[in-house]
Protein backbone atom coordinates (compact mmCIF):
# COMPACT_ATOMS: atom_id res chain seq x y z
CA UNK A 1 0.00 0.00 0.00
CA UNK A 2 1.10 3.57 -0.64
CA UNK A 3 1.80 6.13 2.06
CA UNK A 4 -1.62 7.78 1.86
CA UNK A 5 -3.36 4.43 2.15
CA UNK A 6 -1.20 3.72 5.22
CA UNK A 7 -2.45 7.04 6.60
CA UNK A 8 -5.99 5.62 6.56
CA UNK A 9 -7.29 7.48 3.51
CA UNK A 10 -9.55 5.88 0.95
CA UNK A 11 -8.90 6.22 -2.81
CA UNK A 12 -11.76 8.66 -3.27
CA UNK A 13 -10.40 10.82 -0.43
CA UNK A 14 -6.93 10.86 -1.99
CA UNK A 15 -8.33 12.23 -5.25
CA UNK A 16 -10.63 14.80 -3.56
CA UNK A 17 -9.78 18.49 -3.24
CA UNK A 18 -7.94 18.83 0.10
CA UNK A 19 -10.27 21.65 1.19
CA UNK A 20 -13.21 19.22 1.00
CA UNK A 21 -11.59 16.79 3.45
CA UNK A 22 -12.26 16.76 7.20
CA UNK A 23 -9.66 18.22 9.54
CA UNK A 24 -8.40 14.76 10.45
CA UNK A 25 -8.17 13.73 6.80
CA UNK A 26 -6.26 16.93 5.98
CA UNK A 27 -3.88 16.18 8.84
CA UNK A 28 -3.20 12.67 7.51
CA UNK A 29 -2.64 14.01 3.97
CA UNK A 30 -0.11 16.57 5.28
CA UNK A 31 1.77 13.90 7.22
CA UNK A 32 1.71 11.59 4.19
CA UNK A 33 3.21 14.33 2.03
CA UNK A 34 6.01 14.84 4.55
CA UNK A 35 6.71 11.10 4.61
CA UNK A 36 6.77 10.81 0.81
CA UNK A 37 9.45 13.52 0.61
CA UNK A 38 11.75 11.28 2.70
CA UNK A 39 13.31 14.38 4.27
CA UNK A 40 16.03 13.77 6.87
CA UNK A 41 14.23 16.14 9.29
CA UNK A 42 10.46 16.36 9.73
CA UNK A 43 8.84 19.20 11.68
CA UNK A 44 5.48 18.05 13.01
CA UNK A 45 3.38 20.65 14.84
CA UNK A 46 0.54 18.86 16.65
CA UNK A 47 0.46 16.08 14.02
CA UNK A 48 -2.13 14.06 15.90
CA UNK A 49 -4.31 16.93 17.13
CA UNK A 50 -7.33 16.15 14.93
CA UNK A 51 -6.97 12.38 14.81
CA UNK A 52 -8.79 9.58 16.58
CA UNK A 53 -6.92 7.22 18.91
CA UNK A 54 -6.31 4.55 16.26
CA UNK A 55 -4.98 7.03 13.70
CA UNK A 56 -2.83 8.70 16.37
CA UNK A 57 -1.18 5.38 17.22
CA UNK A 58 -0.59 4.63 13.53
CA UNK A 59 1.04 8.04 12.95
CA UNK A 60 3.26 7.71 16.01
CA UNK A 61 4.28 4.20 14.90
CA UNK A 62 5.25 5.61 11.48
CA UNK A 63 7.28 8.40 13.11
CA UNK A 64 9.07 5.86 15.33
CA UNK A 65 9.95 3.68 12.32
CA UNK A 66 11.26 6.74 10.48
CA UNK A 67 13.36 7.70 13.51
CA UNK A 68 14.79 4.17 13.64
CA UNK A 69 15.84 4.61 9.99
CA UNK A 70 17.78 7.78 10.86
CA UNK A 71 15.21 10.55 10.35
CA UNK A 72 14.99 13.34 12.90
CA UNK A 73 11.41 14.01 13.94
CA UNK A 74 10.76 17.29 15.74
CA UNK A 75 7.28 16.96 17.15
CA UNK A 76 5.35 19.67 19.00
CA UNK A 77 2.50 18.48 21.19
CA UNK A 78 0.46 19.42 24.23
CA UNK A 79 -0.46 15.77 24.78
CA UNK A 80 1.67 13.99 27.43
CA UNK A 81 0.74 10.55 26.05
CA UNK A 82 2.28 11.58 22.71
CA UNK A 83 5.35 13.26 24.22
CA UNK A 84 6.19 10.20 26.30
CA UNK A 85 6.86 8.23 23.10
CA UNK A 86 9.71 10.56 22.12
CA UNK A 87 13.32 9.65 22.83
CA UNK A 88 13.93 13.22 24.01
CA UNK A 89 11.53 15.79 25.41
CA UNK A 90 11.99 19.52 25.81
CA UNK A 91 9.46 21.39 27.91
CA UNK A 92 8.97 24.97 26.75
CA UNK A 93 7.31 27.56 28.98
CA UNK A 94 6.94 31.20 28.02
CA UNK A 95 9.28 30.70 25.06
CA UNK A 96 12.11 29.17 27.11
CA UNK A 97 13.26 25.57 27.47
CA UNK A 98 12.65 24.71 31.12
CA UNK A 99 13.22 20.96 31.10
CA UNK A 100 15.27 18.58 28.95
CA UNK A 101 14.68 14.83 29.24
CA UNK A 102 15.91 11.95 27.18
CA UNK A 103 18.63 9.43 26.52
CA UNK A 104 18.88 8.72 30.25
CA UNK A 105 19.20 12.38 31.25
CA UNK A 106 16.62 14.54 32.98
CA UNK A 107 17.47 18.06 34.03
CA UNK A 108 15.80 21.33 34.75
CA UNK A 109 17.14 24.16 32.63
CA UNK A 110 17.44 27.50 34.37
Amino acid sequence: AGVLEKMGLEKEEINRNVMKLSGGQQQRVAIGRALVSDAPVILADEPTGNLDTKSTKEIMDIFERMHEKGHTIILVTHEPEIAVRASRQLLVRDGRITRDEGKGVAMDVV
